[in-house]
């Protein structure tokens, strides 16, 4: 009987546990239910239309032209090109000389230094010792690449073209110097060699001439490595040409191949 008495009262906390526990979500709902209510039911006071006027009144006469004056950068003049030169140390560049090229400098002194020191104000002077041309900035230079374009002409002088046609890279400013060997191209030796240098030689010059003359370029021949002088343009077609005539090409063809760049230049050129 005892046993029987304690299964009973334990079903009952149960009963009673439960039903507490529906009537705390009922009355939770029924919260939540009535402040959803009070939220859809309450009035938004409106806007007061004097204050918005003034808001808009004052959004209209706001200028925001300090604001954009105090955030811009300060503007300072240009610099003239001496001003970037230090005064005290001057820039030096020293071009080497070989030694076939040393007695045609000697004869052609008064029209090498004649441009480098008229034309860009640059001081030069010989150093026989050290077979090299030295060349330096000064008071009178006032362009910031005139030191490489003094060493450009004095190059273009030592590796064998005229002074006449080195000066031009001393006036224009798209022209550029491109060398490189026939072994670069293809390996040759002996007789193989010497026909391929022939090619491109011609008879009496001949076909070094045509290749000028059409791409207005300068080539220089000394031995197995080959100089040129001109714009980007001409000189890729004076290359693509000396390139095919060292491959095995007759001059006819490479002729025939000039003839059709020339007058696509014509074209463009009207």
């Amino acid at each position: 009987m005892v046993v029987a008495h304690v299964e009973q009262n334990t079903s009952a906390t149960k009963n009673r546990r439960s039903m507490n526990k529906k009537k705390a979500r009922t009355a939770a709902n029924t919260t939540q239910i009535d402040g959803d209510e009070e939220m859809s039911s309450g009035v938004i006071p409106p806007l007061n239309s004097n204050n918005t006027a003034e808001d808009d009144d004052l959004m209209i006469e706001f200028d925001p032209t300090p604001a954009l004056e105090a955030s811009s950068a300060p503007a300072f003049p240009a610099l003239p090109a001496s001003a970037t030169q230090s005064a005290l140390k001057s820039e030096t560049r020293r071009i080497p000389i070989p030694p076939h090229r040393m007695t045609p400098i000697k004869k052609d002194w008064i029209n090498i230094f004649s441009p480098l020191t008229e034309i860009l104000g640059l001081q030069v002077r010989m150093n026989v010792q050290r077979r090299c041309l030295e060349i330096r900035t000064s008071k009178a230079t006032t362009e910031i690449g005139a030191l490489q374009k003094g060493a450009d002409f004095v190059k273009a002088y030592a590796l064998g073209f005229d002074v006449n046609d080195a000066i031009a890279l001393l006036r224009m400013d798209d022209l550029y110097l491109d060398s490189f060997e026939i072994k670069d191209v293809k390996t040759l030796h002996g007789d193989h060699l010497s026909r391929a240098i022939g090619r491109i030689a011609g008879q009496d010059g001949k076909t070094k001439f045509t290749i000028e003359n059409t791409s207005r370029t300068r080539i220089v021949l000394a031995d197995t490595k080959i100089h040129i002088m001109g714009s980007f343009q001409n000189i890729k077609i004076a290359r693509d040409a000396i390139v095919s005539l060292i491959l095995g090409s007759p001059p006819g063809k490479v002729y025939a191949g000039l003839r059709t760049v020339s007058s696509r230049m014509k074209q463009r050129a009207l």
